[in-house]
């Protein structure tokens, strides 16, 4: 399009141009190439209908793949705006603050690049290295993301860069959320970085029709230049999780949780309603009712106290490693305590795996007091087990199992373990949850911001005690059965000459019946425990 226009060619192009943000950006926007320098920006399909979206749609959450482009429409989009447009406030927020100044840069140096003929609309009267102003009253400027970022301002147009990757932004978009009631519109574009932060969330609720925001997925298959010899080339040396985020645009395969997404979706092949849904709560779901041929553990856990966590357990079959119930509640010590009771006896007494650590063991001197037959013990500093009726003999034995620095890895390892070799049979959605938001946070395994781990961590020490205490205790029984049946089926003879004894020679065969019975009589206490 040439720079030199008749008044009446120029007053067409400007009506043109202020109509449609497509025909703007395509005959007369610039971008800087890293290698051809100064060149115009041609729009792809994809990109022209994002560009509709954004006029159509107060809102719009935008879930990309790398290298599509997006960031770049986002700025022509917020040039056309703030150029035929006046008085816009517009903000822009990214996971570092050098994220979002870059935006700002783009959309400045858009805007110089533009013909001359373009200052007659508005031209840049203040510049600054984060911001800059038009003189028609349209600013833009970058923000960090901190607590008071956007505070005291309506904005015309906030976007949100790299929205998924913005630690605790949930808080954030709460005091966001007011600074744009006057009619104000939001773009959140991101690549995906697990599951439960605030983008996930928006993203999953607005495709679901479940708030205000348009959902679009740009996968890198749109792109008229991409296929899938680019795709193998360029993700050869990724990881699996990292092809997930940059490219495929799966939310569940991105997450740096502690258990491999895959592996996850493993446990969803299990996943059923409970049979029951009981207690005074209805927290209390049952999957299997108690069978006595079966042994079973429960462990748990007990909320602090503060109300931002549960008191929990699940009830495993102890051979198999199958979930048969579970609790998830708040209830107080007093009652918490007796659902434990109840439930344990309900399963035949069986072992309570109680975590000590804090108000835990409050609760743990509470079943001591009610006389609860079969508590899990342990040594302080080893965490060795001790029989519970060994306790009050040993001095430095604990009720409980104890968190610490020393065990918290361990048992979560276990859990991994577990869950990867498909050892545990997990019926609670539940529990998935948790898991799905369990992830690496500055090198530490724990729940996502905002989310919980407490069935995750019984989880954890439940796969832990049945890969040492139990699985020990179950050799031992292999053990004294295998002695006993050698005892069994062993055929005794008597043959004997006594001299005095009147010829006394006999030979017999001791009757299978009576032997078995005998044996069993005199020593089936080795069996049983």
């Amino acid at each position: 399009m040439s720079q030199y226009l008749s008044k009446k060619d120029l007053v067409k192009e400007i009506v043109k141009c202020g109509k449609d943000p497509v025909y703007f950006i395509d005959n007369y926007c610039k971008i800087a190439h890293p290698q051809r320098g100064q060149i115009s920006f041609k729009t792809w399909d994809f990109q022209q209908e994002l560009l509709h979206k954004f006029n159509d749609y107060r809102n719009n959450v935008i879930l990309k793949s790398r290298q599509m482009g997006i960031s770049t429409i986002s700025a022509a989009y917020v040039s056309w705006m703030m150029l035929f447009h006046r008085d816009k406030n517009i903000l822009v927020i990214a996971t570092k603050f050098s994220t979002a100044a870059n935006l700002v840069k783009k959309v400045k140096a858009m805007i110089k690049m533009l013909p001359p003929w373009f200052d007659q609309l508005a031209q840049i009267a203040i510049d600054n290295r984060s911001s800059f102003v038009l003189n028609n009253g349209s600013e833009i400027k970058a923000s960090s993301t901190s607590a008071d970022a956007g505070r005291s301002e309506a904005l015309s147009l906030l976007v949100i860069d790299e929205a998924a990757h913005i630690e605790g932004f949930d808080d954030l978009w709460t005091a966001l959320q007011p600074t744009m009631a006057a009619g104000g519109r939001c773009i959140a574009l991101s690549s995906p970085n697990g599951v439960g932060n605030w983008f996930h969330k928006t993203f999953v609720s607005a495709d679901a029709g479940e708030n205000d925001f348009h959902p679009t997925t740009l996968h890198w298959t749109l792109h008229p230049e991409r296929d899938e010899k680019w795709f193998e080339e360029t993700t050869r040396n990724l990881s699996r999780r990292k092809v997930a985020q940059e490219y495929e645009c799966s939310f569940n395969a991105s997450g740096e949780t502690v258990v491999h997404p895959d592996d996850l979706d493993k446990l969803s092949n299990f996943f059923c309603k409970p049979k029951h849904q009981t207690g005074f709560d209805r927290n209390f779901w049952i999957w299997e009712e108690y069978d006595k041929e079966k042994k079973y553990f429960l462990v748990g856990d007990t909320a602090r106290g503060d109300g931002q966590d549960y008191s929990v357990f699940h009830i495993f079959e102890s051979e198999t490693m199958k979930q048969v119930a579970e609790y998830r509640g708040k209830p107080t010590i007093d009652v918490f305590s007796r659902i434990l009771y109840d439930a344990g006896v309900e399963y035949g007494s069986c072992m309570i795996v109680l975590e000590n650590n804090n108000i835990g063991f409050s609760v743990l001197e509470k079943l001591i007091d009610q006389k609860y037959p079969n508590i899990y013990y342990s040594t302080k500093g080893s965490h060795e087990f001790v029989e519970h009726h060994e306790a009050d003999y040993i001095s430095n034995s604990v009720a409980g199992f104890t968190t610490s620095q020393k065990t918290r890895p361990l048992v979560i390892a276990k859990l991994e373990e577990f869950i990867r070799n498909e050892v545990i049979i997990l019926h609670s959605e539940r529990s998935y949850k948790e898991l799905k938001t369990f992830v690496w946070r500055n090198g530490r395994p724990e729940a996502q911001r905002g989310y919980n781990d407490d069935l995750v961590m019984s989880l954890a020490i439940g796969c832990w005690i049945r890969s040492t205490v139990l699985q020990e205790n179950l050799r031992d029984i292999n053990y004294k059965k295998t002695f006993l049946n050698s005892m069994i089926f062993t055929k005794t003879s008597l043959n004997t000459t006594i001299p005095g004894m009147n010829g006394y020679k006999s030979e017999k065969k001791l009757d299978k019946i009576k032997e078995v019975k005998d044996n069993y009589k005199n020593y089936g206490w080795i069996i049983k425990g």
